[in-house]
C-alpha cells in the first residue's frame, strides 16, 4: 500500500493531506442579508413567568386534525409552546375538502377571547381563518386593546385551488388587519391580493411584492415559495427595510401538505414568542416543517391531501434520549465463531450484513463486521447522510457538524498517539504515530478552509462522550481494546463513502462528499483492519470480549456523532 503518512487516518473529514481544498460557502445553504439588527431583543417578550411561550391561535376548526386549530395546537406544542385556541368558525372538512362552515355569533367570539385574556398572559398570537368583516374587526379590536408582543397573521384569503375565500369587503378589511402584525405569512396568491396585483410567477416577483408591501406597512412578510414551480421551497423573511433572510428547503414530492400554512404560522409565532431572533425562528420552523412533510405519508390519514406529521421530530428526539445500555456484556471469546454467535443475537433485522466496502482481513474482523451490520445500515440510512446527499441539510446543522468534527479530530489524534506509545510492534507504532500527526494536520486544514473561522464551537455532549470513551480505552485498557475502539472511525466512514452517489458540482456539499470517497482512505482502513485482526489473535478471551464490546460501542458512538447535527 502507499506510504501511511500520505493520508489522514480518520474518516471524520477524511482528505488527502496537502490536497487543494475549497470550503463550502454557508450562503449556499442559509443566507442572511441585513439581519444583524434582528436579534431576539427586537421582540420584547415578557417571559418572567417561564420560558414556555403561551400562544393563542385564533382560527377555524378541522375535525380531521390536519389544519386550523388542530394543526395550530400540534405545531405550537412541537415548537415548544403552550397552545390555546379561540374558534372563529366550525368547519366540516377533511383531507378531501370543505363540506360546510358554521360561524358562531360574534358575541361568542368575544366571550372566548375575554375568557383567555382575563386569566392568561399571552406571549404570541397567531390568526388564521377570519371569515368575514365582522370577525376581522372583532379580532382587530382585541389586538388593539391587548397588544400582544408577537402577532403572526396567516391571511387566509385564497385556497390552494385558487378559490377566493373572502368577499371584496372582507379582503379590504384583511389588508388593514395585517398592518397589526409582527409578520404575515401569505401564500403567493394571497400576497398578490394584499398588493392588489397579479400572483407572482417566480421568487423574484414575489420578493418585489413583499418588499413593497412591507415598506408601505412597516410589517415583515414571509415569502413562501412552495406554490411556485421550482425544486426549492424556500421561506424568505422580508423586513420593512427590504432586508431578507432565506431559510432554504427542497421540495418533497408528496400529496401530504394539508395544513402546512397553518402549521408554519403557528410554529413561527411560538418560536418568536419564546424570544428567538426572526431569522433563527424561521430556520427552525422551516427545518421542522420539512421533516413533518417528509414523513407525513407514514401517518396514512385520509384519502386526499393528507396532513403533515407534526410530531415526527419530537418522537425522533425522544427515541434518541433513551438511557438504556446499548449493549449487554459479552462473555469471554475463545474463537471467532463465539463472536459470530454474539453477532446473531445482536442483529437488529433479518437482513444479511451489507457487503463491506473494505473487506475484512480475517475471521475476527469478519465477525466484527457482522456484529456491527445493523449499525452500519443505520448510519448509511440516517437522516443526516440522506440530507447531506440530497442537499437539504440545513446550513446551521452542517456548520454544527463541522465544528464538532474539528473538536473530535483534536482528541482522536491523541487517542491514536496513545496507541503509538503502547504498540510493541515498531511498524504499528509508526502507523499510529503518522496517523495521529496527519489527524492534527487535517484538523488545521479543516479549520482554515471549511470552517472559515467558525471553529470555536465547544464540543457538545455527544462529541465529548465519544472522545472521552476513546481516550479511556486507548490509554487505560489492553492494546486490543484500544485498537478496536478506533476502528469504527475508519471502517464505517469508508462504508458511507462507498455508498455515496455522484452529485453535480453545484451541489452545496459536493466538495465535502468527495472527501468521503478517497481511495487512499480505503487502503488505510484495510491496513488498520490487519492490525486489529492480529491484536485479536494475540489477545486472551476476556480481553477479546472487552474489545468486541468496545468496538460495538464505538460504532454506536459513530451513529450518534452523525445524528447529533439533526438535533440542533
Amino acid at each position: 500500500m502507499s506510504e501511511p503518512g500520505a493520508i489522514l487516518a480518520t474518516g471524520h473529514g477524511v482528505r488527502r493531506v496537502g490536497a487543494e481544498n475549497t470550503p463550502v460557502e454557508p450562503d449556499l445553504v442559509r443566507t442572511g442579508e441585513g439581519m444583524s439588527e434582528m436579534t431576539s431583543s427586537t421582540l420584547s417578550v415578557d417571559l418572567s413567568q417561564g420560558s414556555i411561550p403561551r400562544v393563542l391561535s385564533i382560527a377555524g376548526t378541522d375535525p380531521s386534525g390536519g389544519a386550523g386549530t388542530a394543526a395550530d395546537t400540534k405545531s405550537i406544542t412541537a415548537a415548544g409552546g403552550y397552545a390555546m385556541t379561540v374558534v372563529t368558525a366550525l368547519v366540516a372538512q377533511n383531507t378531501q375538502g370543505v363540506r360546510a362552515i358554521h360561524t358562531p355569533p360574534t358575541e361568542f367570539l368575544k366571550q372566548q377571547l375575554a375568557a383567555v385574556t382575563d386569566d392568561v398572559s399571552i406571549d404570541a398570537v397567531k390568526t388564521g381563518m377570519l371569515g368575514n368583516v365582522e370577525i376581522i374587526n372583532t379580532v382587530a379590536e382585541f389586538l388593539d386593546e391587548h397588544r400582544p408582543p408577537v402577532v403572526v397573521v396567516d391571511p387566509v384569503m385564497v385556497a390552494t385551488s385558487g378559490d377566493r375565500l373572502l368577499d371584496a369587503d372582507a379582503e379590504a378589511a384583511m389588508r388593514d388587519f395585517c398592518r397589526r402584525a409582527t409578520v404575515i405569512t401569505p401564500n403567493i396568491p394571497e400576497l398578490a391580493v394584499l398588493c392588489e396585483t397579479e400572483p407572482a410567477k417566480n421568487a423574484e416577483e414575489a420578493l418585489e411584492q413583499a418588499r413593497g408591501w412591507a415598506k408601505e406597512t412597516g410589517v415583515a412578510v414571509i415569502v413562501k415559495t412552495g406554490h411556485l414551480d421550482s425544486p426549492r421551497v424556500d421561506n424568505i423573511w422580508v423586513t420593512p427595510e427590504g432586508a431578507t433572510y432565506t431559510a432554504q428547503a427542497t421540495r418533497v414530492e408528496t400529496t401530504n401538505t394539508h395544513g402546512t400554512g397553518c402549521s408554519l404560522s403557528s410554529a413561527l409565532a411560538t418560536r418568536l414568542g419564546a424570544g428567538d431572533a426572526p431569522g433563527d425562528a424561521l430556520v427552525w420552523v422551516t427545518d421542522w416543517l420539512h421533516e413533518a412533510i417528509q414523513y407525513a405519508a407514514a401517518l396514512r390519514v385520509g384519502q386526499g391531501h393528507g396532513p403533515v406529521d407534526h410530531s415526527h421530530r419530537t418522537r425522533r428526539l425522544c427515541a434518541n434520549s433513551s438511557a438504556s445500555a446499548w449493549f449487554g456484556p459479552i462473555e469471554p471469546l475463545e474463537s471467532p465463531e463465539s463472536l459470530a454467535r454474539v453477532s446473531e443475537s445482536l442483529a437488529g433485522s433479518s437482513e444479511s450484513a451489507p457487503a463491506a466496502a473494505v473487506t475484512p482481513v480475517g475471521p475476527w474482523t469478519t465477525a466484527l463486521w457482522h456484529a456491527s451490520a445493523d449499525l452500519a445500515r443505520q448510519i448509511q440510512a440516517s437522516d443526516f447522510v440522506a440530507a447531506l446527499v440530497d442537499g437539504t441539510l440545513a446550513g446551521h446543522a452542517f456548520d454544527f457538524y463541522l465544528g464538532q468534527d474539528a473538536q473530535y479530530l483534536t482528541w482522536y489524534s491523541r487517542a491514536l498517539a496513545s496507541l503509538a506509545a503502547r504498540a510493541t510492534d515498531q511498524q504499528e507504532s509508526v502507523w499510529w504515530a503518522q496517523s495521529a500527526e496527519n489527524c492534527i494536520v487535517e484538523e488545521a486544514e479543516l479549520h482554515r478552509t471549511w470552517l472559515g473561522g467558525r471553529d470555536q464551537v465547544p464540543a457538545g455532549p455527544v462529541t465529548t462522550a465519544y472522545t472521552n470513551f476513546l481516550l479511556a480505552h486507548t490509554l487505560g485498557d489492553d492494546y486490543v481494546v484500544g485498537v478496536a475502539s478506533v476502528l469504527p472511525c475508519f471502517w464505517l466512514y469508508a462504508q458511507v463513502g462507498a455508498g455515496l452517489p455522484e452529485v453535480p458540482q453545484d451541489h452545496p456539499y459536493a466538495l465535502w462528499l468527495d472527501t468521503y470517497r478517497d481511495p487512499e482512505f480505503t487502503k488505510a482502513t484495510s491496513h488498520t483492519l490487519g492490525i486489529v485482526e492480529k491484536a485479536f489473535e494475540q489477545a486472551g478471551p476476556a480481553a477479546r470480549a472487552r474489545a468486541a464490546h468496545t468496538y460495538l460501542t464505538a460504532c454506536r458512538h459513530e451513529l450518534e456523532f452523525f445524528d447529533q447535527a439533526t438535533r440542533v
